[in-house]
């Protein structure tokens, strides 16, 4: 599994924020003020230190943050090709944005003296780009070392590991609410599939009861009324092929993908993305 071709080609939103972190975490740590870049209660609501919220959002506090953080956040842009520049800055300014709120009501309602400052960096976009990635991305391929089982998908979880501990606790409140800022929609959106779903088997449930019970001429005259469904080798939109293939995949291979997935564009990515390992 991998994040597409390799470089921040179609993803220029990513990489603006790697360098901005890099040069953030770089700059403050040559001059020794890695720790002013977290934030705290005080700092926000008594000292009126907005620019904080702003500055910790970029840099991270260690260097092994940094390293941890870039190479996810260089994963990530996956999500950057999949959906677009545009829709990708709206993901990102609202689970930063959401997850700083969050993290302003648990440090008030917790009012834990080993909180006082949290660590600082991208957390919410990073921990809020765990909720699409254990959704929407598939596992390639599965493997076991010592009598356990692992994935592809095993490293990344790993190095988000590694960093949603990296402070202990105050690097494992900013992760949580990366994780919540985007969970409540996901979890919206699964209930609403599966209302969806299960609205689509009543209604198809009823008709079929109604054909059931009808003669079989009246049957045959209903079925004579409405055109055939139309073949799933239909070819697919241009402007489907078009992403997929600004997402490094092959235009064939994006075609094939999308006539397989019925011109679902996540579909088709997660089977392109499936056949980069065979």
């Amino acid at each position: 599994m991998n994040g597409g071709p390799s470089g921040f080609n179609n993803a220029p939103v990513t990489r603006s924020i790697v360098i901005a972190s890099a040069l953030f975490t770089i700059i403050f740590g040559i001059q020794g003020r890695s720790r002013n870049l977290g934030w705290s209660y005080q700092d926000i609501f008594k000292k009126l230190q907005i620019w904080k919220l702003i500055v910790s959002v970029f840099g991270f506090s260690s260097t092994p943050e940094l390293v941890f953080g870039i190479y996810l956040l260089y994963y990530f842009r996956v999500f950057e090709r999949q959906i677009g520049s545009n829709k990708y800055t709206v993901f990102i300014l609202f689970s930063i944005t959401t997850s700083l709120l969050l993290e302003v009501l648990a440090l008030w309602l917790l009012k834990d003296p080993s909180l006082n400052i949290l660590t600082s960096g991208p957390y919410g976009l990073i921990f809020s780009s765990f909720v699409p990635f254990f959704f929407d991305i598939p596992v390639s391929t599965r493997f076991r070392v010592f009598g356990l089982n692992f994935s592809d998908k095993t490293f990344i979880y790993l190095a988000g590991l590694q960093l949603f501990l990296s402070s202990w606790k105050r690097s494992m409140l900013p992760g949580i609410c990366g994780i919540l800022a985007v969970s409540g929609i996901y979890c919206f959106i699964l209930l609403k599939t599966v209302l969806a779903i299960y609205g689509s088997s009543s209604s198809t449930g009823s008709s079929r009861n109604l054909l059931g019970n009808a003669p079989p001429y009246a049957v045959r005259q209903m079925e004579g009324n409405y055109p055939a469904p139309l073949s799933s080798m239909m070819e697919p939109p241009e402007d489907a092929i078009a992403t997929l293939v600004s997402m490094g995949f092959d235009r064939n291979s994006a075609r094939q993908a999308l006539i397989r997935s019925r011109n679902d564009v996540n579909a088709a990515t997660n089977i392109l993305l499936e056949s980069q390992t065979h």
